[in-house]
């Protein structure tokens, strides 16, 4: 039996357009774009900012889609808290990034991110251990932003640690009450998992979770764990399902091992079951039919090893 996902969150839940302070000092304000993959949308943040116009404002996370009701709620959002000076993003990929363009336009900011991807252009590529001030305000003291890089649900994806408040920026690293979508070739299970161990055993210790897409979590160490049992509960139920097969191809499996999702859920689906399929081909547990030419797609038929 592959264990459900609890639901670890907490405080208000996200509401499109509205600017909530989740803690002191970091905003949170949701893009208009719910759906499968976004649950009620992209989370962006706001950290940090003076309140006074002529110092630097808040560093923001993740600008989300290229919409530009969103970028112009940011800047509104923004407008008591000082200028935008820094644009961060935990990954590329088209829920999280391609705002920061506009929003750059729009404020003069400079972009930061891992690197280029999918039409992402930061000004300054940063990675593990990257560390950015934000100013704070009306005599609070500043926060402290570090990159932590968790590959696995993207070679590209930074999580943002505000250490003064132990909370971390998960982007699509953790999600509430759900799971995220590996999807090869630049998805990767065992690096997904090695990322969570290191968010969940990450000293001092993080104490809340702020993710891309869903309500605050606190637990972390609950959460994670609760996410890595259920990542090999599937793990064993495909490695199991492709046993009884002796072969088989991701689109005939599927029906056997994500009985457990809805329709609409299926097509993604098939990315996840394709990286669990290259795990066990790392684990020395499958085998895909043209690994002597050295590559797989998601049409490869595999067989038990």
């Amino acid at each position: 039996m592959i264990p459900a996902v609890p639901d670890f969150g907490i405080g208000p839940a996200p509401e499109q357009g509205r600017l909530d302070e989740v803690v002191p000092g970091v905003r949170r304000l949701t893009a208009p774009n719910p759906g499968l993959m976004t649950g009620p949308g992209t989370n962006t943040y706001l950290v940090g900012g003076t309140g006074r116009h002529g110092d630097a404002g808040p560093v923001v996370v993740d600008p989300g889609p290229a919409d530009p009701a969103h970028t112009a709620a940011i800047v509104a959002a923004a407008d008591r808290l000082g200028p935008i000076r820094t644009i961060v993003v935990t990954h590329t990929h088209v829920d999280h990034a391609p705002g920061a363009a506009a929003l750059a336009e729009a404020t003069g900011a400079r972009v930061v991110g891992y690197g280029p991807a999918e039409g992402f252009e930061p000004d300054e590529r940063v990675g593990e251990g990257w560390v950015l001030a934000c100013p704070g305000g009306n005599g609070a003291s500043g926060l402290t932003l570090r990159a932590l890089h968790t590959p696995g649900h993207a070679s590209d994806h930074l999580c943002w640690l505000v250490e003064e408040r132990a909370l971390l920026l998960t982007g699509d690293h953790v999600m509430h009450g759900s799971t995220v979508v590996i999807r090869p070739p630049d998805g990767d299970l065992h690096l997904y998992l090695a990322s969570l161990a290191r968010v969940r055993d990450e000293r001092p210790p993080i104490r809340l979770l702020a993710p891309g897409h869903g309500r605050l979590m606190d637990h972390v160490p609950g959460v994670i764990d609760a996410l890595v049992a259920h990542r090999l509960g599937r793990h064993e139920t495909i490695a199991a399902a492709l046993a009884d097969r002796g072969e088989g191809t991701v689109d005939a499996l599927l029906p056997d091992v994500y009985g457990d999702v809805t329709d609409k859920q299926l097509p993604v689906a098939r990315f996840s079951l394709w990286a669990h399929l290259r795990a066990m081909a790392q684990e020395g547990r499958a085998v895909a039919a043209d690994a002597a030419t050295g590559g797989d797609t998601i049409e490869t038929r595999w067989s038990a090893a």
